[in-house]
């Protein structure tokens, strides 16, 4: 088992938010970009950021969007569509949608569908 399953998504949630705020972008629309990809709506997100939900119980309580098989290309070097563990690749998936975000990607292509 992967240490990132383990971790808390409320530990790594303000390195997101950092990173799309120092890019110009806003809490929200990270925000939005979880509840596209999760389907938890801001109740729901900040209940897993207080309870410190792991990625792996995080993700296992999520409804992980129909269009979510679109996100392709590489984090970290290594293509999202082609990790094999479906919950490293929905985490990939999240860091891809991120990434995204802070570079500026309209916020239409962003959310795929």
């Amino acid at each position: 088992m992967h240490r990132i399953f383990t971790t808390s998504v409320a530990s790594v949630y303000p390195h997101y938010v950092a990173k799309v705020e120092r890019k110009g972008r806003t809490r929200s629309e990270l925000d939005e970009v979880i509840e596209w990809l999760t389907g938890f709506d801001e109740a729901a997100l900040r209940s897993h950021l207080e309870q410190e939900t792991t990625f792996e119980d995080f993700f296992a309580d999520a409804t992980l969007n129909p269009h979510s098989d679109q996100i392709t290309g590489s984090v970290c070097g290594v293509k999202v569509q082609e990790v094999e563990d479906p919950l490293m690749r929905r985490i990939r998936y999240l860091d891809k949608l991120v990434d995204e975000l802070a570079k500026g990607r309209p916020m239409e292509k962003v959310l795929r569908g």
